[in-house]
This record gives C-alpha cells, sequence and structure tokens, in this order.
C-alpha cells in the first residue's frame, strides 16, 4: 500500500509538472530585422529555461496575429499601436499608458494577454544630426517648432506617405503650431532619408525610433513632448491558455521585457543591418550579457 502511494504522488507530481509547463510554446516573429531578433531572442531564452519552443520567424503582421488567434502560435512581440488601429480599429488619440490599457482589454476578450510593455517604442520620430542638436539645441519637436517660427532655415526629408498621410506631416504641423514651406520638404523613399540626414544634404529627417542606423549615423531622436506620434510600445503578448498550462512564463517574459528601450533595439538593430552580424548570434549575446544564458 505504501509502494502504491508513493507511485500515485509521483504520478500527481508529474501531473503538476506537466500543468505547470506545456510540451511545446510556439514563438512567433513578423518579417523584418527587430521581429526576427525578438523571436530568436525569446527562443533561446526559454530553451534556456527549459521549454520545448518552436520558432515562426518571418511572418506577415496580419498573418501573425491570425495565426496567434487561432492558436497556432503562442507567443510573439506586438506594438501597442499596431493593434489598436490595425487590428480593433480604434483611430482616438490616445495616450501611451491609455493605448496599452486599451488594447489589453480589447485582446483579452479574444483570449490574448499583453504582458509588461518594454520601454522601446518603434513608431515614427522626427531626428537630426547628433552634432546639429549640439550646435542649435533643438531637442524636442516644440523646439524645433520654435526655431521654424523663429525663422531659422531648415530642411526636411520624409517618405511620400507620411507626407500625405491624414495623421502624418500636416497634422503634426499643426499640433506643434508651425508651418514649413513645400520647398523645404524633400519626398523619398524611407532609406534614402536615412543617407540625405547622414551626409547633411536635410537637417530633419523622418525615422523610426528604434530603427539601427539612428546610433550608426550618430542621429538623435527628438522629443515628442506633445505625444503626437501614437505610441507603438514593444510588447509580449500570449494566448491565455498557453499561459494558463506555463504559469511562470509571464514573469519570465516580463523580466525580458524590462530589458528593452530604444537605444538598445536600435543598438541591437544596428548589430544585424550595419555591421552584418547574424540575428542568432545578436540574441545570443544579449541574453549572455544579461545573463540570462
Amino acid at each position: 500500500m505504501k509502494r502504491l502511494m508513493m507511485t500515485l504522488s509521483g504520478l500527481a507530481l508529474a501531473g503538476s509538472l506537466a500543468t505547470a509547463q506545456a510540451d511545446e510554446i510556439v514563438v512567433g516573429g513578423k518579417n523584418f530585422t527587430e521581429q526576427q531578433i525578438l523571436a530568436s531572442m525569446t527562443t533561446q531564452y526559454l530553451e534556456g529555461l527549459g521549454y520545448d519552443v518552436e520558432s515562426r520567424a518571418g511572418m506577415g503582421s496580419a498573418v501573425l496575429r491570425q495565426a496567434q488567434e487561432n492558436g497556432q502560435i503562442d507567443l510573439y512581440w506586438e506594438y501597442t499601436g499596431t493593434s489598436l488601429i490595425n487590428y480593433n480599429d480604434v483611430t482616438e488619440s490616445l495616450s501611451p499608458e491609455e493605448t496599452y490599457q486599451r488594447v489589453k482589454e480589447l485582446d483579452a476578450e479574444k483570449g490574448l494577454v499583453w504582458l509588461e510593455p518594454s520601454a522601446a517604442n518603434n513608431t515614427y520620430a522626427l531626428a537630426m544630426r547628433e552634432e546639429s542638436v549640439e550646435e542649435t539645441g533643438i531637442d524636442s519637436l516644440s523646439k524645433l517648432a520654435q526655431a521654424v517660427n523663429d525663422g531659422e532655415e531648415l530642411s526636411f526629408a520624409m517618405n511620400a506617405e507620411f507626407y500625405a498621410r491624414e495623421d502624418g506631416w500636416r497634422p503634426l504641423q499643426q499640433a506643434y503650431d508651425f508651418r514649413v514651406g513645400r520647398a523645404d520638404v524633400k519626398r523619398m523613399d524611407s532609406g534614402l532619408v536615412y543617407q540625405a540626414l547622414r551626409d547633411g544634404q536635410v537637417d530633419v529627417g523622418l525615422v523610426f525610433a528604434t530603427d539601427g542606423r539612428i546610433p550608426a549615423f550618430d542621429f538623435q531622436v527628438l522629443e515628442d513632448d506633445q505625444n503626437f506620434f501614437p505610441a507603438y510600445a514593444l510588447t509580449p503578448v500570449v494566448r491565455e491558455e498557453t499561459l494558463e498550462a506555463n504559469p511562470a512564463l509571464a514573469e519570465q517574459m516580463n523580466a525580458l521585457s524590462a530589458l528593452l528601450d530604444d537605444q538598445t533595439m536600435a543598438t541591437l538593430n544596428a548589430r544585424v543591418d550595419v555591421e552584418r552580424e547574424t540575428i542568432e548570434d545578436v540574441a545570443r549575446t544579449f541574453l549572455e550579457e544579461q545573463e540570462l544564458l
């Protein structure tokens, strides 16, 4: 009888461990550098913690989201603004915290749990060369607007989409109360904006806040001190069923999220896009430096 009780106890323990950690976690990722780094980082991190992980990186945004809703992807990193605007059709202007809370509530109805957001916000931004910021003192959009209004001659570069968007260039000028003449705005492909700004062909360029070329080219992002641009906080999102099967996963992913900010992601992106390191090496090195591997 005692041996039978010990056997049953062992089975119960095995059952509780199986409940505590599912057989496999499927990690997804989108098809651009930042997302591929995050997918690799998350896969290596969770494998190091003892999870059985399958990685499915390089997916389109809408396809990835649908796959998670359908239960084919358990976990991936999403941007708050993308969920708010693209997946939940919310167009009202919200603060970063309001954006996070809104998508957390809306996606909970779909069985998706937003964990703690990182400090990385891959949104639109205006940037200048660091040397220009030091010379002019322009380190925010309000100061940029004041400089334009004071008659300082500044040239701008941006892609044609942002120039024409309903929530783009014209509303930005309205929000900050300044006006730039058409002749001072050069429209070009996004990649050429970075080159034009680096080479001094323009003074201000439209960038994405976590792009690796920002630190590589010595740019400084101007503070959006009136929160004009939507928040795109980088956040791990996991299926509710996956969390129930893996109760430690939330705390583990929150620990990783807490290590990421704009500068960190820009540096990691640059190591891939500018220095041509492999995605896997960049992800692994970061985890090792943070003593997570």
